[in-house]
């Protein structure tokens, strides 16, 4: 499996844990066996009883759902700045222990802040 392809399958995962249950039940079975249980096209056409292209377009189109939804209410961006505040909050502390700096303090409160306005 080349670099793009575990990037693309990372970031349909990511999608559907953000989004998934606004998926309806048959599409999340379906997208779920694509993505996360790794079974081909034909696999899922023969279990779910439908044509190898009706579960392509099913796919593509919960692919395009997902990404909407994500364009929209951005959780994911969200998510990631938060985290990367606290990764400098994080850092910050490890420095502040070692150091003492008071101004430390200051920067974590900021940093406090964004992530309660996110």
């Amino acid at each position: 499996m080349e670099n793009n392809d575990i990037e693309k399958y990372i970031n349909q995962g990511t999608l559907y844990d953000f989004y998934g249950k606004l998926l309806t039940v048959h599409q999340q079975r379906i997208y779920e066996d694509v993505v996360f249980n790794d079974l081909s096209l034909s696999e899922i056409a023969e279990n779910e009883g439908i044509s190898r292209q009706g579960v392509s377009d099913l796919i593509k189109r919960c692919n395009k759902s997902l990404v909407s939804y994500e364009e929209r209410l951005g959780l994911i961006r969200k998510f990631d700045e938060t985290k990367s505040y606290v990764k400098e909050i994080q850092r910050i502390v490890k420095i502040y222990q070692d150091t003492k700096d008071e101004g430390l303090v200051a920067k974590i409160d900021e940093l406090s802040s964004k992530i309660l306005d996110v």
